[in-house]
């Protein structure tokens, strides 16, 4: 299976859902075929791209009854938070868009010789994680009548040659909001729990936008959504990806960060 939806039937559900979508490292054999990389090359860009332990991180919403959606594939063979359309997605000019053909320090990660070949690993890969995710969604608004989404990231000490903010000093935790998914009260929530847990949050940088299903985006307000991203620095070796005792330090501040949500 390409995506894990889990839950624990045990526990009294909540409307809380967490999409994890970058954790993985697994790339499928035919798709790592077609990459242009040799296989040290490869390891280089998925330390550098891959959200490490946020599945992780991020699991005990199972414990508070909500659901966890975790992509179980590289982003290096679709990225399912892309706009699917590159005309909508402000990554695709630097070769980062639903299916990367750029590393991210600009070389050729793959080259898509047919627009066939781009529309094979939307159908395999990002089509069926988006409608899983909406169904996800839609069952807890029939259920509860309205959703959360946290939207589970982690991004480097350091800004990578890709990325669109370059500068130097990064915030510990980033809160990515939508102006119509995201209310103020849920930003503020998290970043309370953020400074009772020692650490600033800032909004939007640096990286901005949460993950809503285009179903829902910017026309139901019923599904609320924020993002958060934590600097790996703080919970594992980024030279190495080894992790660090301070990857329970996170799962805690994680659990805060939930119960203000919506978790008992």
């Amino acid at each position: 299976m390409n995506f894990e939806i889990l839950s624990r039937p045990t526990v009294t559900p909540i409307p809380l859902v967490v999409h994890v979508p970058h954790s993985s490292t697994w790339i499928p054999p035919d798709v790592r075929q077609a990459l242009c990389l040799d296989d040290r090359e490869i390891e280089r860009e998925l330390l550098c791209l891959t959200d490490w332990y946020t599945d992780r991180i991020f699991d005990p919403v199972l414990e508070l009854g909500g659901t966890l959606f975790v992509n179980r594939v590289s982003r290096l063979v679709v990225d399912p938070e892309r706009f699917p359309a590159d005309a909508q997605e402000v990554m695709a000019p630097w070769g980062m868009g639903a299916v990367y053909t750029r590393t991210t320090d600009g070389r050729t990660l793959r080259k898509l010789d047919s627009p066939l070949e781009r529309a094979r690993l939307l159908d395999a890969y990002f089509h069926p994680y988006a409608a899983a995710f909406t169904g996800v969604v839609s069952q807890v608004l029939d259920r509860h009548g309205h959703c959360v989404i946290l939207d589970g990231h982690s991004f480097p000490s350091a800004p990578l040659p890709h990325e669109r903010d370059q500068r130097t000093e990064r915030p510990p935790i980033c809160l990515g909001t939508d102006e119509f998914h995201t209310p103020e009260s849920l930003v503020l929530g998290v970043r309370d729990c953020c400074a009772v847990h020692g650490l600033r949050a800032e909004r939007n940088r640096p990286f901005a936008g949460t993950y809503v299903p285009l179903r829902y985006w910017r026309s139901d307000p019923r599904v609320t959504s924020v993002m958060m991203e934590i600097r790996r620095d703080l919970y594992m070796d980024e030279q190495t990806g080894a992790e660090t005792p301070g990857l329970q330090r996170m799962r805690d501040l994680v659990l805060t960060v939930m119960r203000t949500m919506g978790g008992p």
